[in-house]
C-alpha cells in the first residue's frame, strides 16, 4: 500500500445516485413517444369512418338517412297492417316472400353505402416528385423552375386510344375509367357516379351491391304496391271503398309512397341494366366517350361483345382489395431526443438549494464546475497526487493538461481570479497533513457534491482533477474553482 493512503483512495468510491426527478431537465435523451395513429384519421380525403375505420361513407349522409327512413317506415307498416289479413286471406307466403326481399334491400342497400367503392390512393411526396421528374425527362426539360406537367396521357387498350388525365388534387395520372370525385375529393376507380342516396360513391369495388340495391327494391316496391292495392279491394268488398280506406290508413299511405317512388327506381334499374350490358359506367354514357358520334372508328373497348358476358363481369366477377388500407397503422416520425430546455446537464437539477453556498463568489463558482465538468464528482476520475500536478517541463497550472477532454464551454467571465500563489497554497500543504489517514468511514464521508474544509477527503493527498477543456485558461479557471469550493 503506498504511503499517504493513494491507493485506499482510489478504489473507495460513492454510490451512484439515481438522477431521476420530477424536474424537466431529468432525461436529455429521453426519446418522444407517440401514439400510433391508423390510417382512416388522417385520410385526406372528405370522408367518414366508423367502427375503427372498418365502415366508410361520404360526409354528406343525411339523404341517406332519408332512403333508411322511407323503406324502413313503408315495410314497417305493411308487415304491420297488412300482411297478416292477405296471410290469413290469401297465402301465408306473401308476408315470407316480402321478408325475403326486405333483408336483401336493407343488406344491399348498406354494402354499398358502408364499403370503399375502390378510392385510389394519393401519391406521396416523393412520388408526386418522382412522377414530374419522370415527365421533364420524357419532355427534354431539365430546367428547375416549375412547369405543371401535361394534363393527359395517350394508352392503347384493345385497339382504341384511351387518355388518361392527370389529377392535380391526387397527384397521379387516373387509370382508365377513372374519376375524381367532387364530393368526396377521391379519385375512384371505375368510377359511375356519386349517389347521395346511399351515402357513398359508386365505383368499383362497390357497383354490383348497388345494382342488387335497385333492382331488389324495384321488386320490393312493386311488391309492397301491389299487395296494398289488393288489400284495399278485398276490404272495399266487404265494406265499401270509403270505409275500407277509413279502415286501412296506413295502407293508403304506402301506397302513395310506393306509387310515386315506383316510377324513377324502376327507371334507374332499367338504365344500369343497360349499361352492365354494353359494360359502360354512368361517367362515361353521359359523356358520351364511346359513342358513335365522336366517329365510326369510336367503340367501347371494355365490351366482352356478348350481354351475358359483360353482366357476368360486372355481376360474377372477383372483387378487387381495397387499396386504401384505412385500418392500417401511421408509420411515425423517428422520435428526436429531448434536449433539456436552458442547456444544462440534469445533474445540476438533482442538487437541493439548500446544499449551494450562500456566498456570491461560491455560487458562481458552482455554476462553473456544474457546467464545465465532463461527469459528475460521483463518478470514479482518474487522479493525480499533489507531487503529479506539475507535468513534466510545465512548472505552473496555467498549462494545458494532458489528461483532460475536449468540448466543454467557457468558463463565465464573472468567475472570481485566485492566483495561481493561492491556489499552490491551498493544495500543497495537504503533503504533510494527515499522511496516515487512509479510510474513511461512512459517518466521515461528505455529503457530494461540496466538499467540507477540514473533512479527510480534504486533508487527503488525493486530489480529484476533472475533465476540462485543454485550453490554458479553462484548465486554471477550473481548478481555482474547485480550490474555492473545497475551501468553502
Amino acid at each position: 500500500m503506498p504511503p499517504g493512503g493513494g491507493g485506499p483512495m482510489k478504489d473507495c468510491e460513492y454510490s451512484q445516485i439515481s438522477t431521476h426527478s420530477s424536474s424537466p431537465m431529468e432525461s436529455p435523451h429521453k426519446k418522444k413517444k407517440i401514439a400510433a395513429r391508423r390510417k382512416w384519421e388522417v385520410f385526406p380525403g372528405r370522408n367518414k369512418f366508423f367502427c375503427n375505420g372498418r365502415i366508410m361513407m361520404a360526409r354528406q349522409t343525411g339523404v341517406f338517412y332519408l332512403t333508411l327512413i322511407l323503406i324502413l317506415v313503408t315495410s314497417g307498416l305493411f308487415f304491420a297492417f297488412d300482411c297478416p289479413y292477405l296471410a290469413v286471406k290469401i297465402t301465408p307466403a306473401i308476408p315470407v316472400v316480402g321478408g325475403i326481399l326486405f333483408f336483401f334491400v336493407m343488406g344491399t342497400l348498406l354494402r354499398t353505402s358502408f364499403s370503399d367503392p375502390g378510392v385510389l390512393p394519393r401519391a406521396t411526396p416523393d412520388e408526386a416528385a418522382d412522377l414530374e421528374r419522370q415527365i421533364d425527362i420524357a419532355n427534354g426539360t431539365s430546367s428547375g423552375g416549375y412547369r405543371p406537367p401535361p394534363r393527359t396521357k395517350e394508352v392503347i387498350i384493345n385497339g382504341q386510344t384511351v387518355k388518361l388525365k392527370y389529377c392535380f388534387t391526387c397527384k397521379i395520372f387516373r387509370p382508365p375509367r377513372a374519376s375524381h370525385c367532387s364530393l368526396c375529393d377521391n379519385c375512384v376507380e371505375r368510377f359511375d357516379h356519386h349517389c347521395p342516396w346511399v351515402g357513398n360513391c359508386v365505383g368499383k369495388r362497390n357497383y354490383r351491391f348497388f345494382y342488387m340495391f335497385i333492382l331488389s327494391l324495384s321488386f320490393l316496391t312493386v311488391f309492397i304496391f301491389a299487395f296494398v292495392i289488393t288489400h284495399v279491394i278485398l276490404r272495399s268488398q266487404q265494406t265499401g271503398f270509403l270505409n275500407a280506406l277509413k279502415d286501412t290508413p296506413a295502407s293508403v299511405l304506402e301506397a302513395v309512397v310506393c306509387f310515386f317512388s315506383v316510377w324513377s327506381i324502376v327507371g334507374l334499374s332499367g338504365f344500369h341494366t343497360y349499361l352492365i350490358s354494353s359494360n359502360q359506367t354512368t361517367n362515361e354514357d353521359i359523356k358520351g366517350s364511346w359513342s358513335n358520334k365522336r366517329g365510326k372508328e369510336n367503340y367501347n373497348p371494355y365490351s366482352y361483345g356478348n350481354i351475358f358476358t359483360n353482366c357476368c363481369v360486372a355481376l360474377c366477377g372477383p372483387i378487387s382489395p381495397s387499396l386504401i388500407d384505412r385500418r392500417g397503422y401511421v408509420q411515425p416520425d423517428t422520435p428526436q431526443p429531448a434536449a433539456p430546455p436552458n442547456g444544462m446537464a440534469a445533474y445540476g437539477a438533482t442538487q437541493p438549494q439548500s446544499d449551494m453556498c450562500d456566498q456570491d463568489q461560491c455560487i458562481q463558482s458552482t455554476k462553473f464546475v456544474l457546467q464545465a465538468a465532463a461527469t459528475p464528482l460521483l463518478q470514479s476520475e482518474p487522479s493525480l497526487t499533489s507531487d503529479e500536478l506539475h507535468l513534466p517541463g510545465k512548472p505552473g497550472l496555467g498549462t494545458p493538461c494532458a489528461s483532460l477532454t475536449l468540448g466543454q464551454p467557457t468558463p463565465p467571465s464573472s468567475m472570481p481570479n485566485l492566483s495561481t500563489e493561492a491556489a499552490l497554497t491551498d493544495i500543497l500543504p495537504l503533503k504533510e497533513e494527515h499522511v496516515g489517514h487512509q479510510f474513511l468511514t461512512p459517518e466521515e464521508a461528505p455529503s457530494p457534491p461540496r466538499l467540507l474544509a477540514g473533512s479527510p477527503l480534504a486533508h487527503s493527498r488525493t486530489v480529484h482533477v476533472l475533465g476540462l477543456a485543454s485550453q490554458d485558461s479553462l484548465h486554471e479557471d477550473s481548478v481555482r474553482g474547485l480550490v474555492k469550493l473545497s475551501s468553502v
